[in-house]
């Protein structure tokens, strides 16, 4: 067993990644009120654009976020080490070049020189030393804390009443633009994994008090925060200061926050809205050939699915066991994915995403995925003779998703099959969803997904699955533990090639299909919209490129 695998099955207990999200969950918030940064630093050229969004789960601190309404914020004001191009290509960014050693136990990052925030304080490999070293920090409870867990230290921080200051000893600032980073075992992806918004720097201002930071982020990426009117509206302004490779063509971006997809939509068809990147239920049959409206469909790298809590009543143990399988194969996905989806979804096959290196259609026991009626029935059957199932199976949702429709057709798929009393439990708003995850007060089964920050499949499996992402450190918000998952994991990242990396974290990925933590759905394609006389691309999150974004 590695060093690093041995930290991930000792620790237990603190604050949740993946976020991500891919539709990802967040937790904490920030109150109501405006803040407003200096407006006349917008320089760029082209008009301002407005884009959708929901408000953020917290406060705009890179490695706190891990919702995809604060991803889109963070991800604009502040720039990494690398980005990723339109196909998931590593592309530099702040880094000049990142170099492994043979093995993947050591690597060797060089800094561009010159950078900046945009309040002029100079980046340099101490100020990604400490902002590492924050985020991993227990003390400091962050919700991306678990991604820097292949950092060597990271199991001396993981305490909670522990010093808040303290460093992780495996990074060492060689020189203002020289950061070595020593792993714990090995870890082939960290070239890749350094593109995950909690690897994002921040200055110094962040650390003397965090929460009012991020009320009022300084960033340094291609844009600027100008103000924050909460449950309302983000106004982004161009950095003159940015010097990356994502320079804006417009002269500003406005964050609309909206507590319904729909509203969205016939701003979206009214004019006062550029850009809606996902298409409601309502306007799924008809927004190709709205005439006020430019579709946008195409293949993405969002994985969706439910997880059900390792703790949660009747699904622990052998009984679980069973009672997962009978609920994967009670869900009619592709009568889903055609029927009220309309075909921007396909029905999942792993765990990854078909945009993404090792995606298989061919996974042993890949047939838990399917709809088999009398199969489900039969093991609830047998989990009933263990245990007799009472009360409700509950599916929860936020109510400003606009989830309502699927996850309403997958309890009645559920029930229709089983029998059984199944309910969906929308909650109000993502906010209140994501903290009732995050504090593990939800007492149901809940929609999940993930699109991981960098296009690799350890950025799906080792965030949502691996047990140093459990206990409130990543995206494991079910808090699944399986030694033998995160034995093949460890093995994965101790290869130095992609490729050949690949069948083991499918090996990986055939052990989640035999404990469930997460009931696969299916992947969401790009389905999204823009006005007439706007031009817009979407990256390889399958989200707008709104640097690049004009009309």
């Amino acid at each position: 067993m590695s060093t690093r695998n041995t930290i991930k099955t000792a620790i237990a207990g603190l604050a949740l990644t993946l976020c991500v999200s891919m539709a990802l969950a967040g937790c904490g918030g920030s109150t109501g009120g405006t803040r407003q940064s200096d407006p006349s630093s917008a320089s760029g050229s082209g008009q301002p654009v407005v884009v959708n969004n929901v408000e953020p789960a917290a406060g705009l601190i890179p490695s706190d976020t891990d919702d995809t309404a604060g991803w889109k914020v963070v991800t604009q004001l502040f720039e990494g080490l690398v980005t990723f191009g339109k196909d998931g290509k590593l592309v530099n960014a702040g880094a000049q070049s990142i170099t492994p050693n043979a093995d993947a136990s050591q690597y060797t990052i060089t800094l561009k020189p010159g950078l900046t925030f945009s309040n002029g304080e100079r980046i340099t490999a101490e100020t990604y030393a400490k902002s590492w070293s924050f985020a991993a920090n227990a003390a400091n409870g962050m919700m991306g804390a678990s991604i820097f867990s292949t950092i060597a230290g990271y199991d001396a921080l993981q305490n909670e009443k522990g010093d808040p200051k303290a460093q992780l000893s495996g990074l060492h600032a060689v020189d203002d633009n020289t950061l070595k980073v020593d792993i714990n075992g090995h870890d082939s992806s960290f070239n890749y994994k350094v593109g995950d918004v909690a690897f994002l720097p921040m200055p110094s201002s962040a650390f003397a008090d965090i929460k009012a930071f991020g009320e009022h982020p300084v960033g340094n990426g291609p844009y600027k925060l100008a103000s924050w009117t909460h449950d309302r509206e983000i106004r982004l302004t161009p950095s003159k200061t940015y010097k990356g490779p994502r320079k804006p063509a417009n002269s500003g971006v406005t964050f609309k926050l909206y507590t319904n997809v729909d509203s969205a939509y016939s701003d979206l068809e009214g004019g006062n809205l550029d850009v809606l990147d996902a298409i409601p239920n309502s306007a799924l049959t008809t927004f190709r050939t709205d005439k006020s409206v430019t579709p946008y469909v195409k293949p993405g790298p969002a994985f969706k699915s439910f997880t059900i809590p390792q703790n949660l009543k009747h699904f622990t143990g052998e009984e679980g066991r069973l009672r997962r399988e009978a609920i994967s194969l009670s869900i009619d996905r592709k009568d889903i994915t055609t029927k009220v989806l309309h075909g921007t979804a396909k029905v999942a096959t792993d765990f990854t995403a078909p945009t993404i290196a090792g995606y298989s259609t061919k996974l042993t026991g890949s047939d838990v995925i399917g709809y088999n009626q009398k199969k489900a029935r039969e093991l609830w059957k047998k989990a009933d003779a263990i245990a007799p199932f009472d009360g409700q199976f509950r599916l929860a949702y936020s109510a400003d998703s606009g989830f309502k429709p699927w996850v309403e057709a997958i309890v009645n798929s559920i029930k229709n099959t089983l029998g059984i009393n199944a309910a969906p439990y929308a909650m109000p708003t993502q906010k209140e969803f994501s903290g009732a995850i995050h504090n593990r007060t939800i007492n149901a089964a809940f929609v999940q997904g993930l699109q991981s920050d960098y296009p690799h499949p350890e950025g799906y499996l080792v965030q949502a699955y691996d047990s140093s992402a459990a206990d409130g450190k990543g995206l494991n918000n079910g808090d699944y533990k399986s030694q033998e998952f995160d034995s093949l994991i460890d093995k994965a990242a101790a290869e130095p090639s992609l490729t050949n990396s690949i069948t083991t974290y499918q090996q990986a990925e055939e052990t989640l299909l035999r404990d469930l933590p997460v009931i696969p759905l299916w992947y969401a394609n790009v389905a999204a919209g823009s006005a007439k006389n706007v031009k817009v691309d979407f990256n390889y999150m399958g989200l707008p490129e709104y640097e690049k974004i004009t009309k």
